[in-house]
């Protein structure tokens, strides 16, 4: 084509620059260097200044599990949800070639899952029947008592999708163990220092007990507030409410072992700024930071239909329990059968409130915090080549922002909190002018 154009006298094309994804760039980047490298080896010239990526090896399971702090910490929560079949992953033998953390079908931990999960549907299934029987068989019921048996007979189906919501995104939750795994090792081989959970392990036991207390107490306390709500039904409600606890707690944990992770690599790359020839270890702290950034990404996608299925039970029982208090508010007056309602709405609002907050604080340390230690860094006391892999890493935060995102359904973030506001607040004005409308038609028909 530009041979054809200079023939007539004509100004050839420019040049299409093409687009390339992460790993063909760290190719090309790879192959420049390496040329680079060959012609000063050729020259007899030092060869300090070129930075060459070291060939990735298989790493030794031993010093993988040595440097695994995150697992050990946090390895009550995991046995929880293998107790109670939530999430049946399991730790593989120490073997080369072999991922650390796994999912198998065929796996004891799955076995034990589908056991655990046919005693706790027996049981959903029976309470289930006995509320829709009472539900169906007893329409002069008040208002607010239809409004729990709707909330808690819409928290049993929760039980049904357990399987397809969790255990079917198994492998990716392993996958998603297995890049915490790798990342600490990858970090402490590339900073000559290990990542530091402090008070993780103390605050991942803590939670495993409120998980469970919580459950307890939310479920006793509508036992005592409901005069239709029998002892035994309690025991349907027990996991579930702690299963929802329990995500929670993951999340919070999780969000906040990302922030502490951000936060060593910045200190590490300060230290390393201040030292001679930076430029060496920047390219590598540069794939740790995108690493990061991708584990934050593999979350949201590991758990996205047990967390959709989160919003969505917080959506509906929030938006039906307040309703059905307000309702009874204004036809009875305030009694205590409200306040187990505004107990609900409070628990709801609550686990989405740590949800989207934490994602947020996580969002911010790891994206616009290390952004802005980067841009504080004053270029004109390094070389060219450090120069260019702060603007190299400055261009990487902002092609992989780290979004935690449900495998593309929403975004969690501050953000989700003010929507779900404004979409509750609609729908209740709506079903609030409904219940006017019909107390005045009453009314009218009275007079």
């Amino acid at each position: 084509m530009s041979f054809w154009a200079v023939s007539r006298g004509l100004t050839p094309p420019s040049k299409v620059v093409p687009m390339l994804n992460p790993n063909q760039r760290q190719f090309l980047e790879d192959e420049v260097r390496y040329r680079e490298k060959l012609k000063l080896m050729a020259r007899g010239d030092a060869m300090e200044e070129v930075y060459v990526r070291k060939q990735e090896t298989v790493d030794n399971p031993l010093e993988l599990d040595k440097h695994d702090s995150f697992y050990q910490t946090t390895k009550s929560l995991l046995v929880l949800f293998q107790i109670m079949g939530v999430m049946p992953i399991h730790r593989n033998p120490p073997e080369k070639n072999l991922p650390r953390t796994g999912y198998s079908w065929g796996s004891k931990q799955v076995m034990w899952a589908i056991f655990i999960y046919s005693c706790q549907t027996t049981i959903v299934v029976l309470v289930l029947r006995e509320r829709v029987k009472k539900f169906v068989t007893s329409p002069d019921k008040r208002f607010d008592e239809a409004i729990y048996n709707v909330i808690f007979i819409s928290l049993l189906f929760t039980n049904f999708l357990l399987p397809v919501a969790s255990w079917r995104h198994g492998p990716q939750v392993a996958i998603f163990k297995n890049m915490w795994t790798n990342y600490q090792y990858k970090f402490f081989k590339t900073t000559g220092s290990p990542i530091v959970f402090p008070n993780l392990y103390p605050l991942t036991w803590s939670l495993c007990v409120f998980s469970w207390l919580l459950s307890i107490a939310i479920n006793l306390s509508q036992y005592f507030l409901q005069p239709d709500f029998r002892l035994w039904y309690t025991f349907a409600y027990y996991p579930i409410i702690a299963m929802l606890n329990c995500f929670c707690s993951l999340w919070y944990i999780n969000c906040n072992a990302f922030g502490t992770a951000s936060r060593a690599l910045s200190d590490a790359l300060q230290t390393t700024i201040r030292g001679e020839k930076p430029a060496q270890k920047l390219t590598e702290y540069r794939h740790l930071w995108v690493d990061l950034s991708h584990m934050m990404q593999q979350l949201g996608r590991a758990y996205s239909n047990m967390y959709g299925m989160y919003c969505l039970v917080i959506f509906f029982t929030t938006i039906i329990a307040t309703y059905g208090s307000i309702s009874e508010i204004i036809d009875h007056g305030a009694t205590y059968k409200e306040v187990g309602l505004f107990v609900i709405v409070f628990y709801c609002m609550g686990l989405l409130y740590i949800i989207c907050n934490e994602a947020h604080y996580a969002s911010r340390k790891v994206g616009l915090d290390f952004q802005t230690k980067l841009l504080n860094i004053n270029l004109t006391a390094v070389d060219a080549a450090t120069q260019k892999e702060v603007e190299m890493l400055l261009v990487a935060i902002n092609k992989n922002p780290p979004i935690m995102n449900l495998d593309g359904y929403a975004n969690i973030n501050r953000e989700l909190i003010t929507t779900n506001i404004s979409f509750m607040a609609t729908y209740l004005v709506v079903l609030l002018q409904f219940k006017i409308t019909e107390q005045r038609r009453i009314g009218q028909q009275q007079s």
